[in-house]
């Protein structure tokens, strides 16, 4: 029988009850800093458990200016910037040295909450890149060995066959090096915090780079 989407989609709830907690958030209450924020927003979610909570959407766009977004993993947040890695050579490795600019966004629907953060990013020097990757698991290492990423791919055989030389060399070589992995890190301009809230009264705090510190403001949901 034909699956109907928009049936699907009529059946749907946003923020069930039975396993979504939407806490009150004051603003006036809130950290000077959005990193701060973030850091006690992290580990409210991972406490309620949200799965995959350090998985975020990566906005970035081509030379001519058109969007891409995937997901990935937060390596690091800190007062450097929000830290996620790549090849240098893969897709958004290359938008980002064209268009050095990037946009962040978590979902963390256990508590009914988003952050998103916009700004500058840059490649953190290599040494740093390779002792992020070494410091991660035999896996990490296999898949940044595997290298060739956002290549057209000829077979799921031949993916398969580099991989598995890729799995072996990382077990017997834990400290060799990937020149083209890249750290980046996004130096926030703008963080937003949107709490939702079940009549819709949804709570959203900015905070935006200033000279000195930051300034904060409250959006209309």
């Amino acid at each position: 029988m034909a699956t109907d989407l928009h049936e699907l989609l009529r059946s749907l709830r946003v923020w069930d009850p039975e396993v979504t907690r939407l806490p009150p958030f004051d603003p006036e209450a809130a950290p000077t800093t959005p990193l701060e924020l973030f850091t006690e927003w992290f580990a409210a979610v991972v406490a309620a458990g949200q799965s995959e909570p350090h998985t975020m959407s990566l906005a970035t766009s081509d030379e001519a200016g058109l969007p891409d977004v995937r997901i990935v993993m937060l390596h690091g947040a800190d007062e450097a910037g929000w830290s996620f890695a790549s090849h240098a050579g893969s897709r958004k490795g290359r938008h980002l040295s064209a268009r050095p600019y990037a946009a962040l966004c978590f979902y963390w629907p256990v508590l009914g909450r988003q952050v998103r953060v916009r700004g500058t990013v840059t490649a953190a020097p290599s040494a740093d890149a390779q002792g992020d990757l070494h410091a991660r698991s035999t896996g990490a290492l296999a898949a940044a060995l595997t290298g060739r990423q956002s290549e057209v791919l000829g077979s799921v055989a031949e993916l398969a066959q580099a991989s598995q030389a890729a799995w072996e060399r990382a077990a017997r070589e834990p400290e060799t090096s990937v020149p083209s992995w890249t750290l980046y890190r996004l130096r926030a301009e703008e963080v937003e915090f949107f709490q939702g809230d079940e009549a819709r009264r949804h709570v959203r705090l900015r905070y935006r780079r200033a000279e000195e510190g930051w300034t904060r403001e409250l959006l209309w949901p």
